[in-house]
């Protein structure tokens, strides 16, 4: 008779283990010339590394090489290439990375802005909201079509943040309930109503066959999700990863390919695409969420290209053995790759805050044309900042130089300024001098010299905000 015996693990051993091998967090100004090194020495633990890089990539870090091995160095420097040396941003960092994985009870350095002026991550653990998590179809107008109901149904968007790819659309909105006078919607009856209302909107394009959506009211939580993690967990779920013609990869260059590593009992997994920030965040973010384990990496950038090299196990000990197996970590890290990826022209907005604001935005751009295929918003007492990334909704490229004066012209040229980093900025450039030099609409300097530098300039501009016209 076979012995029904199976150790036992007491579940308090891995925190045990922490307390006696605490995190110690090192950052180094003196061993590299050109950029900062943050040397972490922890225990490894599932999702360790995902934590460490989101506390760098939330602060607008950028990361030009890793090697994570027993322990993790990470070369970085702010988005303007200097080194880190604000005493405040150090200990943040310190502390950061020690508090998730002791619990993170001792108080905080606070760090309200990175260097490009952006609000630390405070949205992403929001008690104060409910959130609204959306996947579907893409299509022109659905990003305008969901924030017109919830403005219709007495629900203010505090913040909004949506990604398309491979024909998919994700969005999450953050939202509070006007009609009881702001704060979470907590009303079961009222949750239902307003699912249902949007599950309308989102499927009246929907013709059956197994088309995936989803609608789904989450109420406040202290365990709440980083947004962007949470943003690649709904894609992935929606199966976005999945071939559907869009050609991502192809146009991307993104390459991805895996070995197995017999004598040492690892998978190895090298990715290689455009540079960008928070490419190491999106690929780490990948791999966690489906379950396996980095136990080295090395990462490096060479000029505009990232190269990442991963030795993964899945939790269970296993590496990727069969076929299926690889073929599918292959499209997601493809797709992880991706989906951050800007297509378009990048529109900023900055105003005063109001019930109604990114309804009104969005319609102006459905009513002229344009489709958003990127989008984020936020909010802070009366202010709101943004980006949209706009397109053409009938072909997909560009939008046209004239549409988007129309649209500043309707919206307001001193709430919505042309972006001149964003990937459209040179077509719509050659595009407006030259309908300038015929007489067309004369050239307005665009304030914001690129993306995250909207809130640094908040203050700047917040005389010369207007609001939309109706």
């Amino acid at each position: 008779m076979e012995s029904g015996y199976k150790p036992y693990f007491d579940p308090d051993y891995e925190s045990l283990i922490e307390r006696i091998h605490p995190p110690r967090v090192c950052i180094d100004n003196e061993t590299c010339k050109d950029c900062t090194l943050v040397k972490v020495d922890s225990a490894n633990k599932h999702g360790i590394l995902l934590e460490m890089v989101q506390v760098l990539t939330d602060l607008d870090l950028l990361i030009s090489k890793s090697y994570i091995s027993s322990d993790g160095v990470f070369h970085v420097t702010d988005q303007l290439g200097n080194k880190l040396t604000d005493d405040t941003l150090i200990h943040y960092i310190q502390q950061s990375m020690c508090a998730g994985r002791r619990g993170g009870k001792s108080k905080k350095e606070v760090v309200k802005q990175t260097c490009v002026g952006s609000v630390v991550g405070s949205i992403h653990l929001s008690t104060e909201y409910t959130a609204l998590e959306m996947t579907a179809t893409d299509r022109p107008g659905l990003l305008s079509e969901l924030s017109a109901v919830l403005t219709e149904l007495g629900c203010n968007v505090a913040a909004a943040v949506a990604w398309t790819h491979n024909t998919r659309a994700a969005c999450i909105f953050y939202v509070e309930d006007q009609s009881i006078g702001g704060g979470p919607i907590t009303d079961p009856d009222r949750v239902i109503q307003v699912e249902e209302q949007l599950e309308i909107v989102v499927g009246a394009h929907h013709h059956g066959n197994g088309e995936r959506m989803l609608v789904r009211l989450v109420g406040p939580t202290a365990a709440r999700i980083h947004t962007e993690r949470r943003l690649h967990q709904l894609m992935y779920a929606d199966r976005d990863y999945e071939t559907g013609g869009g050609g991502g990869s192809e146009r991307s260059g993104t390459e991805v390919s895996i070995e197995n590593c017999k004598e040492k009992g690892y998978s190895v997994v090298n990715v290689r695409c455009k540079d960008r920030p928070k490419l190491l965040f999106d690929t780490v973010c990948t791999l966690t969420d489906m379950e396996y384990v980095v136990f080295h990496a090395a990462i490096s950038s060479r000029g505009s290209v990232a190269v990442q090299e991963y030795y993964i196990r899945h939790m269970d000990g296993c590496t990727l053995n069969t076929e299926g197996e690889r073929r599918r970590v292959t499209q997601c890290l493809l797709a992880a790759a991706e989906r951050r990826v800007a297509h378009g022209l990048r529109l900023d907005v900055c105003t005063r805050n109001r019930v109604g604001l990114l309804s009104d935005i969005t319609r102006v751009f459905r009513e002229n044309g344009m489709s958003v295929s990127r989008a984020e918003i936020i909010t802070r007492g009366e202010k709101a900042m943004g980006a949209f990334y706009v397109t053409d909704a009938s072909s997909g490229n560009n939008a046209d130089p004239k549409t988007v004066e129309l649209v500043r012209n309707e919206i307001g040229s001193t709430v919505l300024e042309v972006n001149r980093s964003s990937p459209g900025w040179s077509n719509y450039r050659s595009s407006h001098n030259s309908s300038t030099c015929s007489g067309g609409v004369e050239e307005t300097p665009t304030r914001l010299s690129f993306g995250s530098l909207l809130w640094a300039q908040l203050e700047r501009l917040s005389g010369n905000f207007g609001s939309i016209k109706s």
